[in-house]
């Protein structure tokens, strides 16, 4: 059975920096890194030529972040952070206390915080799994990778500007 693609919350400004990014890498990039590649290859022997392998590295890379990038884009939904009303919500930012500091980040994908300095952390990670839906003052538990049941008491939510 085939995995049905889940969809993805991004704000306007995170969907237009993602397009333009797999514009980028679709055109100018990949002529780019072939240049590179047969610039490369005509230097001769291509078992010992690490610019001709660095190339190839890098062209991976470039069509693995194409790939992922036309995932993400052909199944989200682009629109304003919801407001916040006391609930944790994707596209959240939460102040939450886990082993009695005050954390504070974004819920939802990791490519809406952009140039923010917020950490963001996944609806579907462990830790947003466990407080999505949550409201200010209530407290969940989840197991970390490790195998440590951590609990996570919500602080604040607040709706998420951008920055």
């Amino acid at each position: 059975m085939a995995e049905t693609p889940t969809k993805t919350w991004l704000t306007q400004d995170a969907f237009d920096r993602l397009n333009d990014e797999l514009e980028e890498l679709s055109g100018p990039g990949r002529i780019e890194i072939a240049k590179r590649i047969e610039a490369a290859r005509e230097e001769g022997d291509l078992k010992e030529n690490g610019g001709y392998h660095a190339a190839k590295d890098e062209q991976g890379k470039i069509e693995a972040r194409i790939r992922t990038l036309t995932e993400l884009l052909k199944n989200v939904t682009v629109g304003e952070a919801p407001v916040s009303q006391g609930i944790v919500e994707i596209g959240t930012v939460i102040t939450a206390e886990i082993f009695g500091d005050e954390e504070i980040f974004l819920l939802g994908n990791r490519e809406i915080g952009g140039n923010s300095d917020l950490d963001v952390y996944s609806e579907q990670s462990p830790l947003g799994a466990a407080i999505l839906g949550l409201k200010v003052g209530e407290s969940a538990s989840y197991t970390a990778p490790n195998g440590n049941d951590i609990t996570v008491k919500v602080v604040k939510v607040e709706t998420y500007s951008g920055q």
